[in-house]
């Protein structure tokens, strides 16, 4: 990208000064040009602006472009005086007036000559500046985009806590008691562990893998409650090479589960319904809840697990997700709608058939 701007440079110098001459002696100056300008963009975009402008020493950057400007400026003009006037007066039938009074004048003469000076840095300037623009643009958008990584990883580092919480409160229930169902709930438990830490590490995962990793969930859940709550889970559609942002549907289950079923008591009701129709996925998820919340009501009602996943949905689906909450005095329902991904040699099969 370095090269190709700069190749880009050179050829605006080049269409610029050979108005005034030739393509031939335009290019020939160019090259005695160009390092200066290359020279004066790296000074200021990997030294000044990293040592001085993004620690906030304001004043010593300013004075550094200052130094950095008059420096090149200096240079520029010991190229005009010993390189490119010669060359122009001697290949050139008409020089311009300027350059053929300046070379009546001394070397020092010349090189301290303000107007000219003042043109070399001005000349040095345009070019100069829009690198550094962009540049600047660059680092920008690479902060902002380390600072929206940074966030997602808090956020999602708060869904395996969150979950291994929960999971684990289940598995205490099972060993009170002795149960023969808790090395079953600890192997499983260990499957999904696995996932979450070795798996979710990636952007998007597959949409499969996800909801298997639903169904490992929802069976421990099963365990603790056994006969008393009637779950349906219900997929339709193609789940095959579709990509989806790690844990995002967890946080549905977990709540249905959390906040319905544990605190009902007597029979319980849980209804998944997964859709998938091309990139369009739609996560329906109802349950039944309490008449009265339990001892631990006051404390779930800030469903913690419901607001990682509207910032989440925020960072990583901001155009392209829905998500709708009722909250009804009976039931508690949540309906997710999102446009998942489609791996990419997926599609490139697509465009060959």
């Amino acid at each position: 990208m370095h090269v190709a701007f700069w190749v880009v440079v050179y050829l605006f110098f080049l269409v610029i000064y050979s108005v005034k001459s030739t393509y031939g002696i335009s290019a020939y100056n160019g090259i005695f040009y160009m390092p200066l300008h290359m020279v004066y963009f790296y000074l200021i975009a990997y030294w000044l602006i990293p040592a001085y402008l993004l620690k906030s020493y304001y004043a010593s950057f300013v004075i550094g472009v200052l130094g950095v400007a008059c420096l090149v400026g200096f240079a520029g003009r010991m190229v005009d005086i010993l390189i490119t006037n010669p060359y122009i007066m001697k290949n050139l039938a008409n020089p311009d007036w300027s350059i053929v009074e300046e070379s009546k004048n001394t070397f020092w003469q010349q090189l301290f000559n303000p107007y000219h000076f003042i043109n070399s840095v001005k000349m040095m300037n345009f070019m100069v500046w829009l690198a550094v623009v962009i540049k600047l643009f660059k680092l920008w958008y690479e902060r902002k985009q380390a600072a929206l990584q940074a966030e997602l990883n808090a956020l999602k580092g708060q869904v395996h806590p969150h979950f291994l919480f929960n999971t684990l409160n289940n598995l205490y229930a099972l060993t009170l008691n002795r149960s023969p169902q808790a090395p079953g709930v600890v192997l499983g438990l260990s499957d999904m562990l696995r996932y979450m830490l070795y798996e979710c590490n990636a952007d998007t995962v597959s949409l499969k893998k996800e909801v298997l990793m639903l169904q490992h969930y929802i069976s421990l859940e099963k365990i603790r409650y056994e006969d008393r709550l009637d779950l349906n889970f219900t997929i339709d559609g193609d789940l095959d090479n579709k990509m989806i942002a790690p844990l995002m549907l967890l946080p549905l289950v977990e709540n249905a589960f959390k906040h319905g079923t544990s605190e009902k008591v007597g029979q319980a009701w849980i209804n998944i319904t997964l859709t998938v129709d091309g990139t369009k996925l739609k996560f329906k998820i109802s349950n039944s809840k309490a008449e009265a919340p339990g001892p631990d009501g006051d404390r779930h009602h800030g469903h913690i697990g419901l607001q990682n996943l509207r910032k989440r949905l925020d960072l990583l689906y901001p155009a392209s997700h829905q998500l709708k909450i009722i909250d009804d005095e009976d039931v508690f329902l949540a309906i997710l709608e999102l446009e998942v991904s489609v791996l990419q040699h997926t599609i490139e099969k697509q465009v060959l058939a």
